[in-house]
C-alpha cells in the first residue's frame, strides 16, 4: 500500500507533460472571408522600429517625430470626440428641416390592385412595381388606371391624385385671349364666313341646326401655302368666341415613351368635354396625320398610333357635341385620307394666295399706324406680279420701318419699302448669288 501510495507522484508527473504536449500552439481556423489572423499586435497599433539602436543624435529626432505625431493623434481624435455632439446635432436639424420642407414624391399609375394593402404600380420611365398601399392611403379612390403619388425611395402608395389632368394640357388652354380679331384679317371673308358656320354658330345656336334637320360639322381644317393666315384666322375665332379654346401644336403629341401619345390625347379632349362648350385647334397636323405605311420603326409606329387615337376621338361612339375641332396644315396631301374624311373633318377651307383687292387691304391694315412719307405710292407693290403672302406683306412693312428707323428718321419713304420689298423675297426664294463661295 504504502508503494502504491509512493507511486502516485509519478504518475501525476506523467499527466502533467501530457497536458503541456496539448497545450501547443495550433493555427487559427480560416474563415470564409478575408484573410488570416495574423499573431502578434495589429499593424496600425504598433509603432514604428527606430534605428540605430544605440543612443544618438539621430534616434533621438526619430523619437521626437513619432511623439509629435502621436500627439497630433490624440489631438484628433479628442477633437472628433468633441465635435461628435455637434454632428449629431446637425443632422437631426437637417432631418427637421427636411420634415418641414417634405419629401418629393412621384406621380406614376396604378395598374392593378392585389388586396387591400399592395398594388402593382408604373412609372412614366417604364417599369412595373409590386408596392405597399399605406394605411391611411383612402382606398375608394383606388381604381385602375387613376394617377397615385408614390414615395420617392420605397414608390409606396402615399395619395391619390383626383384630378389627374396632364400638366402639358393645362398649358394648353388659353387663359388669355388673343389680341388679333376678325378686322386685322386682310379679305378671306369666305373663308370667315365658313368658319363661322362650322365652328361658332354650332356652339352659339345649336337649335338653328336643329331646325333644319342636319348635323353641325365637327371639325374643319384649314389648308394652304404658308403665311396666307391660317393661324392668324384661328387666333381670331379665340378672340371672337367665349368658348374655352385649347391650342396645340401636332409636334407635342409625339412623346417619349410608349403609351404618353395617345393618353395625352385622350386627356386633351376629356378637358375639352369638361370645359364645354371648347375649341380644339391642332396647328400642323401634318406631323402626326401623315399618310400610314409599313414601318419598322418603332418611333413611326408610335407617331401612327397618337393618329389611331386621335381618329377614335374625332369620331367615335362618344359624341362630341359642344366641341369643335379646327386643323391646319399646309401640306394636305400627305394626311391620311381617314383624318380628312367627311364624318371627321366635315369642311375643308382653302387659303389661297391674296389677290389684289387682298393685298390693297393687307397693306392698309399693316401700315394704319405708320408714318409714310408723301412720295409712298402703296399700289406700285399692290399691283405688283410677285406672289406675295400675307406674312411677306407684313415683313415687307416691317423691314421698311426698320430701315428708316436704322437712318433715324421717323417717316417711312418709298425707297424703304423697296429695299424691303427686295429683302424679303431674296429671302424668300433662298437664292445664293452664284460665285459667293468660291
Amino acid at each position: 500500500m504504502g508503494q502504491n501510495q509512493s507511486g502516485l507522484p509519478g504518475k501525476e508527473k506523467e499527466n502533467q507533460d501530457k497536458k503541456d504536449q496539448k497545450k501547443k500552439w495550433e493555427p487559427p481556423i480560416p474563415t470564409r472571408v478575408g484573410k488570416k489572423k495574423k499573431r502578434g499586435p495589429d499593424s496600425t497599433t504598433k509603432l514604428p522600429q527606430v534605428f540605430p539602436t544605440t543612443r544618438c543624435k539621430l534616434k533621438l529626432l526619430k523619437n521626437e517625430r513619432i511623439k509629435d505625431y502621436l500627439l497630433l493623434e490624440e489631438e484628433y481624435v479628442q477633437n472628433q470626440e468633441r465635435l461628435k455632439p455637434q454632428d449629431e446635432r446637425n443632422q437631426e436639424e437637417r432631418t427637421r428641416v427636411d420634415d418641414l420642407r417634405g419629401s418629393p414624391m412621384n406621380i406614376g399609375s396604378l395598374e392593378e390592385i392585389i388586396d387591400d394593402d399592395h398594388a402593382i404600380v408604373s412609372t412614366s420611365t417604364g417599369p412595373e412595381y409590386y408596392v405597399n398601399i399605406m394605411s391611411f392611403v383612402d382606398k375608394d379612390l383606388l381604381e385602375p388606371g387613376c394617377s397615385i403619388l408614390m414615395n420617392h425611395k420605397s414608390l409606396s402608395v402615399v395619395g391619390v391624385l383626383q384630378d389627374d389632368t396632364d400638366p402639358m394640357v393645362s398649358v394648353m388652354k388659353l387663359e388669355k385671349a388673343p389680341t388679333e380679331s376678325y378686322a386685322d384679317v386682310g379679305g378671306l371673308e369666305q373663308q370667315i364666313q365658313e368658319i363661322k358656320e362650322s365652328v361658332e354658330l354650332p356652339l352659339t345656336h345649336p337649335e338653328l341646326y336643329e331646325e333644319m334637320g342636319i348635323r353641325p360639322p365637327k371639325g374643319v381644317i384649314l389648308y394652304g401655302v404658308p403665311g396666307t393666315g391660317k393661324t392668324l384666322l384661328a387666333k381670331a375665332v379665340a378672340n371672337q368666341t367665349s368658348a374655352t379654346f385649347l391650342r396645340v401644336v401636332g409636334s407635342e403629341l409625339i412623346q417619349k415613351y410608349l403609351g404618353d401619345g395617345p393618353k395625352l390625347v385622350r386627356e386633351l379632349f376629356r378637358v375639352a368635354e369638361e370645359h364645354a362648350p371648347s375649341i380644339v385647334f391642332i396647328d400642323e397636323i401634318d406631323a402626326v396625320g401623315t399618310k400610314r405605311y409599313d414601318s419598322n420603326s418603332g418611333g413611326e409606329r408610335e407617331i401612327q398610333r397618337t393618329m389611331l387615337e386621335l381618329l377614335n376621338q374625332l369620331d367615335g361612339f362618344d359624341s362630341r357635341g359642344d366641341v369643335k375641332v379646327i386643323m391646319a396644315t399646309n401640306r394636305i396631301e400627305s394626311l391620311d385620307p381617314a383624318l380628312i374624311r367627311p364624318g371627321r373633318i366635315d369642311r375643308k377651307i382653302e387659303f389661297p394666295l391674296p389677290d389684289v383687292k387682298t393685298k390693297r387691304r393687307i397693306f392698309n391694315i399693316h401700315t394704319s399706324r405708320m408714318t409714310l412719307a408723301e412720295d409712298v405710292d402703296l399700289e406700285e407693290f399692290v399691283m405688283s406680279k410677285e406672289d406675295l403672302s400675307g406674312a411677306d406683306i407684313k415683313a415687307i412693312c416691317t423691314e421698311a420701318g426698320l430701315l428708316a428707323l436704322r437712318e433715324r428718321r421717323m417717316k417711312v419713304i418709298a425707297e424703304d419699302f423697296r429695299k424691303g420689298k427686295e429683302k424679303v423675297l431674296y429671302h424668300k426664294s433662298e437664292g445664293t448669288p452664284e460665285g459667293l463661295y468660291l
